[in-house]
């Protein structure tokens, strides 16, 4: 009777956990708006920095060291590693762009769009099979796009690259034998040169906002905290959840972008990009559904 009980209360902590993750990521908007005159890049690049350093502290403390001494002994495996760091590093500094230039709509529309990339890359580079219904979503998802880039003559680019980026960085990511912390650690840590040169270059010029106030200093610090917090509930959540359930969790980011861009920051939705969002909203709805029935018949009675 107790082993039940045991599953039951794992798995509330797998939603706490995941409610956690998704929530602070969907209120990032709020707090890389703080970031006031500081320039997106230069934002990115204190964020690989302190990220790397405060990940450091937390693999020492929790020993875990030697997943991490075994990709760097093998440098030949660390390419797909590269890839993932410079696609999470065009994610991170695009997404900040987005919400200091005030298109946190784009933003939120990327992340809606990413799972059906997901889709649309699986068939192409993977070569998996799509599911009918996810056909649909994805094609409706595109004539979204067509329906934006005639009324508007223009492409959504930010939202596009967002969710190509990110789409892509989970299709390496797959590839690449490391757990959630390590696999971070290892891409900050690739990425720590060129942010170093990027600060370094930037005091030398005496650009840099770093020793400005004491409110940056104090938030470009915890650029680094709040990247990797979020990371690690979520690992917490995908050990104790069904994929199906982180997968309806993951809509809370995106949703409470939209909601942000809408209520807090007043941004203007044209006609167009509502009726945009309304049909990846629909092509999502479709995706979930067929994600729904094609689930392990057994998920529904047997838990981990």
């Amino acid at each position: 009777m107790k082993r039940p009980l045991t599953t039951d209360r794992e798995a509330r902590r797998g939603v706490a956990f995941g409610l956690g993750a998704y929530v602070t990521w969907g209120c990032f908007p709020l707090f890389f708006a703080l970031f006031q005159g500081v320039p997106a890049f230069e934002v990115l690049a204190h964020r690989v920095i302190w990220s790397c350093l405060f990940l450091a502290g937390l693999i020492t403390l929790m020993r875990r060291w030697e997943p991490i001494r075994q990709a760097l002994s093998a440098p030949r495996r660390l390419g797909r590693v590269l890839g993932c760091a410079l696609l999470i590093a065009t994610n991170w500094g695009l997404y900040i762009y987005s919400v200091e230039s005030h298109q946190v709509f784009q933003a939120s529309l990327g992340y809606f769009l990413t799972p059906l990339v997901n889709v649309a890359l699986g068939m192409l580079v993977l070569r998996e099979r799509m599911a009918m219904l996810q056909g649909i979503a994805v094609a409706i998802a595109g004539f979204a796009i067509a329906i934006q880039l005639m009324m508007l003559g223009e492409l959504p680019w930010i939202s596009l690259v967002l969710a190509f980026s990110f789409g892509t960085y989970g299709l390496l990511r797959k590839q690449v034998p490391l757990d959630g912390l390590s696999g971070l650690f290892v891409e900050t840590l690739l990425l720590l040169p060129l942010g170093l040169m990027a600060v370094s270059w930037l005091s030398m010029i005496d650009q840099s906002h770093f020793h400005g106030t004491p409110r940056n200093t104090v938030l470009l610090i915890a650029s680094g905290i709040i990247t990797a917090l979020p990371l690690l509930a979520f690992a917490g959540a995908a050990r104790r959840l069904r994929l199906a359930t982180l997968g309806f969790l993951m809509y809370l980011n995106p949703s409470i972008q939209f909601f942000l861009a809408l209520l807090v920051f007043q941004e203007p939705l044209a006609p167009s990009q509502l009726a945009t969002f309304v049909l990846i909203w629909t092509g999502l709805a479709l995706y979930s559904w067929s994600a729904w029935q094609d689930r392990p018949r057994s998920e529904g009675s047997t838990r981990r």
